[in-house]
Order: C-alpha cells, then sequence, then structure tokens
C-alpha cells in the first residue's frame, strides 16, 4: 500500500464578495464579532453558562427601557415599513384583515405590506449570489452584527412579544429577546463549525512508482440549498424562529419568515433589521423577507411547495407539522410540534422546596410553555417525604396550598402568568373547570389585571386522574396548552415511568422530570427518558424550573419523538442546510 498526504488550509473568511459590496464594512463586522463567535464556538463545546447579551436592565444604557416601550408605542396604529419587492397590498390593520390583537386586550393596529409570491421567492433567490460566494465566517460576522442590533432594541422587542403572544414583560424580554438572540447565535456557531470542519482548501499528493508524487490541488466550498422558509408560531415566535432562521441564514440561503398571523410584529421588526444590516454590509436585503398572512389565505401551505423552497421550519401544531412533512417533498422540513410532558412524584427529602419549585412551574406563563409539565405523576399510595408520609390527597392539596400562596397578589400573579394566549386556551380551561374532564382537584380563579382590564388571566387548574382509567389515559396523552394539569394517580414509581416512557413516545415530550430519594428509581426514570428521547430533570429546587432552557448548554428536542425533529442546537440542526462541492485540479510535475 502507497500512503497518501494532505495538508489543508483553514476555510477563507471572505471568498468573492459580491459585485458593489462593502468589504471594509465586512472586514469590520469580521474584526468586531471574531471574538464572540470564537467564544460562541468554544462554549458549544464545553456546555458551560454564558451569553454575550446581558439579562438584566444593568447590561443596557440609562433609559433603554423607557426607549424601548416608547418605540413599540411608536410602531402601533400605522403601517409598518419595510421595503421588499413583491408588494401587492396590505395585511391588516384591523382584526378582520389580518390585524393582531394583544392577548391584553386591545388592537395593535399594525398594517404589514402583503407579497405576491410569484414576485418575492424569485427576488430571495436571485439575491444569494453573492451571499453564498462570501465565506463562512464573513456570513457569521453578518449575522452576528444582526443579533446584536436586535439586541439593542430588546426592550422593544419585549413589549412585542407581550402584547402578541401574552408574556409578561420579564418572559418576553428574556424568551422574546435575549434567549432568542441567544439561540440564533448558538445557531450561527453550529453553522460555522459544520461549514470549517472540512477545509477550504487542501494539496493531495499521492507517491507513484519511480519516487515522483501525483499532486492534486483542491477546493471543498459550502453550497447552499436555496430558499428557506420559517413559519412561526404564536408562543414563542423568536425563540422558535431564530435557530432556524440563522442557521439557514449563516450557511448561505436566503430566509422567507412567514410569521404566525396573531405574532407578527416581533419576527417584522426581525426581518426589518436583518435587512438594515444585509444592505450596510453590501449584501442585498432581499436574503431576508417576510411574509404577511391574509385571513384564509393559508400561506404556509402554498409557500411550503413552492419548488423555490428548500428547507422548512416549522413550529406549531403536529397536525399541521405533519401535512408539511408529507407534502413538501422537495424541502427538507424541520419540525417543533406539541408535546405532553410529565413529572413523576416519588419521594423527596425537600417537600416544601419540592412544592415552591413545582407551583411556579405550573404558573409560569400560564402552563403555555412547550415544556410546562403538564401530567403530575403520583403513587395512589403516597409518598415518603421528610415530613412523614404524604397520601396522594395529600399532595395534591398542599401544591394548591404552594400555588394559592405564590399567586395570593393579583400583581404577582399577573407577573408570573402573563395573559392567556388565546380564547381556544381560555376555551380549555372552561371546559376542565366543569369537571367534564375530571374531578377538579385545584380550581382555577380570573385574576384582574391592573393594568389591563381585557387580559384573560387565570390561575393554574388541577384535575385529577387515574392511570387506569381508559378515558383519563386519553385525556393525559392530549396536549393541553394553558394552565390545565392533570394529577395522575399511578400503581408505583415503575408504573408512573412507564406511562411517562409511552406518553413521550406515543405524543411527544420535550420535558421529563422526577423527584425521588431512591437511586433505583431515577436510574430506571434515566433508562426510560433516553429510549423516548426526552430531556430528564431530577429533584429541581430553588431558581431552576424544569420548564427552563440553557441556551448553548441545555438540548431542546432530541428528534427522537413526535415533538419534533429539531433540536436547538446541534450539528445535524444545520449540517443538511448547505452541501460541499469539491473541485480537483491537476498540479504540473515541477
Amino acid at each position: 500500500m502507497t500512503a497518501t498526504s494532505v495538508t489543508a488550509t483553514d476555510t477563507k473568511t471572505t471568498r468573492g464578495p459580491a459585485a458593489g459590496a462593502g468589504p471594509a464594512a465586512r472586514a469590520d463586522l469580521l474584526r468586531r464579532h471574531r471574538p464572540t463567535l470564537e467564544r460562541a464556538l468554544e462554549v458549544i463545546s464545553t456546555r458551560e453558562s454564558w451569553s454575550p447579551f446581558p439579562e438584566g436592565e444593568e447590561g443596557y444604557p440609562p433609559g433603554a427601557a423607557a426607549d424601548g416601550e416608547a418605540a413599540f408605542r411608536a410602531l402601533l396604529d400605522r403601517p409598518f415599513d419595510l421595503d421588499q419587492p413583491g408588494g401587492d397590498g396590505a395585511v391588516g390593520p384591523a382584526p378582520e384583515q389580518g390585524g393582531e390583537i394583544s392577548p391584553y386586550g386591545f388592537p395593535l393596529g399594525v398594517s404589514y405590506p402583503h407579497a405576491d409570491a410569484d414576485r418575492l421567492l424569485p427576488a430571495l433567490r436571485d439575491a444569494r449570489e453573492g451571499w453564498a460566494a462570501a465565506g463562512p465566517w464573513e456570513r457569521a460576522a453578518v449575522c452576528a452584527e444582526i443579533l446584536f442590533r436586535l439586541n439593542s432594541r430588546a426592550h422593544e422587542l419585549a413589549h412585542a412579544a407581550v402584547h402578541t403572544s401574552g408574556h409578561n414583560f420579564l418572559m418576553a424580554f428574556h424568551a422574546g429577546a435575549v434567549h432568542a438572540q441567544d439561540r440564533g447565535l448558538e445557531a450561527v456557531a453550529y453553522a460555522l463549525r459544520e461549514q470549517t470542519r472540512i477545509p477550504y482548501e487542501a494539496v493531495w499528493s499521492k507517491p507513484m512508482p519511480g519516487g515522483r508524487p501525483f499532486v492534486l490541488d483542491k477546493t471543498f466550498t459550502a453550497v447552499p440549498r436555496g430558499v428557506a422558509l420559517v413559519v412561526g408560531n404564536r408562543v414563542f415566535p423568536a425563540w422558535n424562529g431564530y435557530p432556524g432562521l440563522f442557521a439557514s441564514l449563516a450557511t448561505g440561503n436566503s430566509v422567507l419568515v412567514k410569521p404566525h398571523p396573531r405574532a407578527v410584529l416581533p419576527l417584522a421588526l426581525t426581518v426589518r433589521t436583518a435587512r438594515e444590516v444585509l444592505r450596510e454590509a453590501g449584501f442585498s436585503p432581499d436574503l431576508v423577507c417576510l411574509a404577511a398572512e391574509r385571513p384564509g389565505e393559508e400561506l404556509a401551505a402554498s409557500l411550503a411547495v413552492r419548488p423555490e423552497v428548500r428547507l422548512i421550519d416549522y413550529s406549531g401544531t403536529t397536525a399541521f407539522g405533519c401535512r408539511l412533512v408529507r407534502e413538501a417533498g422537495q424541502a427538507r422540513v424541520r419540525t417543533a410540534t406539541s408535546a405532553v410532558n410529565a413529572l413523576l412524584i416519588h419521594s423527596t427529602a425537600h417537600y416544601r422546596d419540592m412544592l415552591d419549585n413545582l407551583a411556579f412551574s405550573l404558573a409560569l406563563y400560564s402552563g403555555q410553555l412547550c415544556t410546562s409539565p403538564q401530567n403530575l405523576l403520583i403513587p395512589r399510595t403516597g409518598i415518603a417525604t421528610d415530613e412523614g408520609h404524604k397520601s396522594f390527597a395529600q399532595v395534591v392539596s398542599d401544591l394548591g396550598d404552594a400555588l394559592s400562596t405564590l399567586l395570593a397578589d393579583d400583581g404577582t400573579a399577573c407577573a408570573v402568568l402573563g395573559a392567556l394566549v388565546g380564547p381556544d386556551v381560555a376555551a380549555r380551561v372552561e371546559h376542565a373547570a366543569t369537571g367534564a374532564v375530571g374531578p377538579v382537584a385545584v380550581p382555577s380563579r380570573t385574576v384582574a389585571h391592573p393594568d389591563f382590564p381585557g387580559a384573560t388571566v387565570r390561575t393554574p387548574l388541577v384535575v385529577r386522574l387515574d392511570a387506569d382509567d381508559p378515558a383519563d389515559l386519553a385525556t393525559l396523552k392530549t396536549e393541553w396548552l394553558g394552565p390545565v394539569f392533570f394529577a395522575v394517580a399511578v400503581d408505583s414509581a415503575a408504573a408512573g415511568t412507564a406511562l411517562l416512557r409511552e406518553t413521550a413516545q406515543e405524543c411527544g415530550a420535550l420535558s421529563a422530570g422526577v423527584h425521588t430519594t431512591s437511586p433505583e428509581v431515577e436510574e430506571e426514570l434515566e433508562r426510560a427518558c433516553a429510549a423516548a428521547g426526552v430531556l430528564l430533570s431530577v429533584n429541581l429546587r430553588g431558581d431552576w424550573y424544569i420548564t427552563q432552557s440553557a441556551v448553548y448548554s441545555d438540548l431542546h428536542s432530541t428528534g427522537l419523538n413526535p415533538s419534533g425533529d429539531a433540536p436547538y442546537c446541534d450539528g445535524a440542526f444545520v449540517a443538511d442546510r448547505f452541501r460541499t462541492v469539491e473541485v480537483r485540479r491537476f498540479r504540473e510535475p515541477s
């Protein structure tokens, strides 16, 4: 056998900038953002705690909060300015025209440009040429600038999230701004790592008979797939939308953003910011465009099957996600859909702390998080605690007391609960409150919002179910988005573990939890969660909750159960958004 040698050089940071581009501006972006990108690359390997985006007010200039609120108010009751091709009218501002209504009880009055897909998609396609010719580092730097520019508007984006998704302000500031920006940067880091895994240039030398080597000069170029479509949801449009948007953009694709009709503003602001940065950097702003939807248009369905669309990132209901997978055969489709999450309460050495942690986990954003623990699995014989044995009924009653204490003050309650995102969520609460689903163990109460009398705010409702009852089993295997939770009597820890695994595998789950003092129970549940592909949280207390996900460290979703196939974030999430094309050149013997 003969040896083959390869020498390689790193991927170029700039390769063939677009005609008329601003190389000086792009070089400056790379100089400024390269340290952050290098740190992000490091952190996705170490999984440590880190963020370049401040979580607290102290990280922003004086007056940023007031300026952000004023900027949001200035957006209301007027057209949203977005200079993009293909305009053929408007969406909104009236609700019957597709305008948004705040979950806090008033119409936003914003109208958005509607685009003709036959004109918009060719513009997205044509915009890619200069962008694709840029190198991975240059694209990453531009994406980082977009994210930092968005972070400078964090308070404005937070108010947009409050009034489209019903978040309380702190959650909106995190999930609608800072942590969404982290998710975007995380995706950029993975895109950068995957594109540079293969060197841009290599020299291949193979020894031949007679001693003279055969030499080839090789180049390897990351080639994007085409137009990417991001279909947003109404609950976390930025947090769920940014990973796909920035993973596709950083790998050289153009991106069409189709927001949920009731949560357009956060993504419209994102698109406008992205277009500004791209234009300043010398690229076509049409690399990122918005597709606002008229009532009854079913725009996501029609865009998804267009031949120009080669990538789709979707977050929303399971039914529509399955439809996209089935019908959009020309595209790579990634879905983040419904989840039925469960938590096993077996035993604890910190009973009151456990109850406080659980109460906050149920109350946060009124159970509208995709990681909220819907099913609380409790042995029917009760549990062992540091306060002695507690019966099933006592555990549920004490949890109700913890919820009552947490939410006793209406102002505090509103700050934790936020508002119900839509009438469909409120209808589920009302239905469960009648006892039609099962006996009500912890009733829900209506909370009067001190600032927004039109908001619908409800405390968590807990229904008692029995895992041995077929009707109850069917109920708990359905996602109940909102403040409806089930205290489920199970025969044992083993039975609860089996039910948790079965539910995750059949219905999908993003989060699972356990409270136990038994190493054997913990190990068995760990095995069950590995088999079902669901993140497990063990004995959480204090200020970290089963609903939370730490960007750069936690993996949100695994792709191993029906809750979706879009993990935020790993290499697989970005790797097939591009392909590597090789050129081999014969080198004349010297």
